[in-house]
């Protein structure tokens, strides 16, 4: 089992200078790690290269406060072939775009070089904000959309982020401009690695119960009785049975502390699926 100290590898959703980027340098600067990253093309393909790599973490997207959950993260860690592989750590990023330019002035602004998402998404700045005869270019990515600023004079604008900003060494006009004020994504951090409590933890099981009545109620009276708090429970069809739910439940506390450890003994023999997904520290 490897520690944040033995890890030589992240794995993240491409492309790069991505929102997945920028947690990944956060992730790192929190648990100091120092390592190699690969950027990979699906979800699926995370959570594999970390089963196939012991020294690996992954970084998953996990909740958008706009979208909600991300099923496909969920159940690409629930149906791992590795059991071992768990949460070991989550953050929360803002999503906010910038309007970036080589010029410094935002009142010379002319031209707008983006994504057609990041235009419809930015609609309200920039009826707002830019010029109504305002020149607009789509283009196919944000990294391409600044790219294509060095084809084009200092009055010429891009929609991205801090970190496609970093890169091109361009100049940050103005910040979260997105019409969503609120957007923040909740990125879960995911390997066969042990987490030690720190008081402020929680902790992700999901479960398929028996075809009884009461069964799911039977699994609540458990965390009753030992006094366990539930933060967030849900359920969502089974990949493994048709016609059947998994339910996923974060509950406040780490699974060494001895009432989590009694409960969850409770638990799995009422259970006809049972699935560990990680104890970890809240994020802030």
């Amino acid at each position: 089992m490897s520690t944040f100290e033995t890890i030589k590898n992240i794995a993240y959703l491409e492309p790069m200078n991505s929102f997945s980027e920028m947690v990944k340098d956060e992730f790192c600067a929190k648990h100091n790690i120092s390592c190699f990253s690969t950027p990979l093309k699906t979800i699926k393909q995370i959570v594999e290269y970390v089963e196939n790599n012991s020294d690996t973490l992954g970084i998953l997207p996990a909740e958008n406060t706009l979208d909600g959950t991300i099923r496909e993260s969920l159940d690409s860690l629930i149906m791992a072939k590795d059991p071992n592989i768990r949460i070991v750590s989550e953050m929360i990023l803002p999503i906010e775009y910038c309007l970036l330019s080589k010029t410094t002035e935002f009142y010379s602004i002319t031209g707008l070089i983006a994504t057609p998402r990041l235009i419809g998404k930015c609609q309200g700045f920039i009826q707002n904000e830019l010029p109504r005869n305002l020149n607009v270019i789509e283009a196919p990515s944000m990294l391409e959309s600044a790219y294509d600023l060095a084809n084009h004079n200092l009055t010429y604008a891009s929609i991205g982020n801090k970190k496609i900003a970093e890169t091109c060494r361009l100049n940050i006009l103005k910040e979260n401009i997105y019409d969503d004020k609120n957007n923040m994504t909740r990125y879960v951090l995911i390997g066969n690695l042990e987490t030690k409590p720190t008081g402020r933890d929680k902790t992700t099981i999901a479960f398929r119960t028996n075809h009884t009545p009461g069964a799911l109620l039977e699994i609540l009276k458990v965390f009753l009785e030992y006094d366990i708090n539930l933060s967030y429970i849900s359920s969502r069809p089974s990949k493994i049975e048709p016609n059947e739910y998994i339910f996923i439940v974060n509950f406040d506390g780490h699974l060494r502390n001895t009432n989590m450890l009694k409960a969850i003994d409770e638990i799995r023999p009422k259970t006809s699926f049972f699935r560990y997904l990680g104890s970890y520290r809240i994020a802030n």
